[in-house]
């Protein structure tokens, strides 16, 4: 998670909103992110989905099963339907998103929603309040 901290102040520099994101596999990172819509023009470019776009490439397969990600933010309805179709095992969360998480803070995509053909466990609170804090603050600075 701090890696993911580390790549949420790459976000923040570019003037991004700070979210930062690592997938990992057998205890090495083979993807990571962090939030771009802005600069890249693209409101699908989260961290999350910068780093499952990273690992395929690195892997050379879009499907990632076996493998962990940590992000900073919960996350979002998109990004919970990638991670489902990228078949990650866990994600791993920093702070809540009370207006658009997807894990349990306002809609319960992983792992509870028994439609989907495969399931993401999914916990949070790792760092949370160093997390929380980094996105109070770039919100702050911004007012």
């Amino acid at each position: 998670m701090r890696h993911a901290l580390g790549l949420a102040e790459r976000a923040a520099e570019e003037g991004e909103v700070p979210v930062g994101a690592v997938l990992v596999r057998d205890g090495e990172a083979i993807g990571e992110g962090w939030n771009r819509p802005i600069g890249a023009h693209d409101a699908s470019a989260h961290a999350e989905i910068q780093a499952l776009r990273d690992a395929g490439r690195r892997v050379g397969n879009y499907r990632l099963p076996g493998t962990r990600l940590y992000v900073t933010l919960e996350p979002c309805v998109m990004c919970a339907g990638a991670i489902i179709h990228a078949r990650v095992g866990e994600v791993v969360y920093g702070a809540t998103d009370p207006k658009a998480g997807a894990c349990g803070s306002v809609f319960d995509l992983l792992p509870s929603d028994r439609r989907f053909n495969h399931r993401t466990d999914c916990r949070g609170g790792v760092l949370g309040d160093l997390c929380g804090d980094r996105l109070r603050a770039f919100f702050k600075a911004r007012r």
